[in-house]
């Protein structure tokens, strides 16, 4: 069995039809038979009858991605987006560098949640201001 694309014209208008059809000898000669229109299904759909027939293995999106790890980043883009509009990333140094981004994270680790510097390190494993900022892997030593 097989998923068939037919095109047809009548005028200027052109009609797509989708026919899934089987193919069967009799004697020396290939015959085919019209199994079901398939032309009212959605798209998607006539692709999946596709590629089931073509022997690929078809698996839902449940199964094919798997969530490790979701870090919370709405807060952290709050702060983010607001230090940026006061110009606090131009206050501490007009040129990009390391410490620049260390020094705004942790400006707003203290507004997200006021720690230690060794508990700022933490914090940026478990939210997404370290790999925002590229300051991910810092340490503690860095951060004084």
């Amino acid at each position: 069995m097989h998923v068939v694309k037919v095109i047809s014209r009548r005028g200027a208008t052109e009609y797509v039809s989708y026919l899934l059809r089987q193919s069967y000898r009799e004697g020396a000669r290939v015959r085919k038979r019209t199994l079901a229109n398939l032309s009212m299904l959605p798209p998607a759909v006539i692709d999946v009858i596709r590629r089931g027939l073509a022997g690929e293995t078809l698996i839902s999106a449940q199964d094919a991605l798997h969530n490790d790890r979701s870090r919370p980043h709405g807060h952290v883009l709050a702060v983010l987006g607001t230090a940026r509009k006061l110009g606090l990333e131009a206050l501490v140094d007009p040129r990009p560098s390391r410490e620049r981004d260390l020094v705004v994270a942790m400006a707003a680790a203290r507004v997200l949640e006021p720690a230690s510097k060794l508990a700022t390190t933490r914090l940026f494993s478990t939210t997404s201001l370290g790999p925002t900022l590229g300051v991910a892997e810092a340490t503690d030593d860095e951060l004084y």
